[in-house]
């Protein structure tokens, strides 16, 4: 097909896509972090946890493939959440999906954390940074991370409310202090 002159030639994938905004409400939770950190995989299982008494086999970890864009999964934690999961390679536009976020699921950098923090959107947000792959035998311990990030300093200047959890999505370690999380950091809202 020829393009026209004088004519704006219409080609969907030169456009930035405008997020799919789900109605505003205190039940979205956003799940940032790079690529390759397991985050797919995290709300699988998450979803599957939440699907049954949050306790039991996880059974082996299903296929996943690198997202590219973002997912909206609904888990029951009491209530019903939805979690955004937003591709790493989307990072320069991860801005635009603040503004309905309730709490933050992160497993990210320390700079990547810096700018978050420091999003005046997500300052009422409560964040729970996630270590995740520790069933991988050269993992750093969480100790050894928080002190190479200097954790502490950053929490105690964040406006956020900040915790951590160690887990491993592959084998299902800490998953349901995830869910827990969640169900606290949701429950008063309505």
């Amino acid at each position: 097909m020829k393009a026209q002159r004088g004519r704006a030639s219409r080609r969907p994938c030169s456009r930035v896509p405008v997020p799919r905004r789900p109605p505003p409400g205190p039940g979205m939770c956003l799940l940032l972090g790079a690529a390759g950190v397991g985050k797919t995989l995290l709300v699988k299982r998450l979803q599957k946890l939440s699907a049954g008494d949050g306790k039991g086999d996880l059974g082996d970890p299903p296929p996943t493939r690198p997202t590219v864009g973002t997912n909206l999964t609904d888990i029951v934690a009491h209530r019903k959440i939805t979690i955004r999961e937003l591709g790493g390679c989307m990072s320069p536009i991860w801005s635009s999906y603040y503004g309905n976020c309730h709490s933050l699921l992160l497993s990210a950098s320390c700079v990547l954390l810096l700018g978050l923090l420091s999003a005046e959107e997500l300052a009422k947000a409560s964040v729970l940074i996630l270590f995740n792959k520790i069933d991988l035998p050269c993992y750093m311990t969480v100790e050894e991370i928080k002190s190479l990030i200097r954790l502490p300093d950053i929490i105690a200047c964040a406006k956020q409310h900040i915790t951590t959890a160690e887990i491993s999505a592959r084998d299902g370690t800490g998953l349901s202090a995830v869910l827990l999380w969640l169900q606290e950091q949701h429950k008063c809202s309505s």
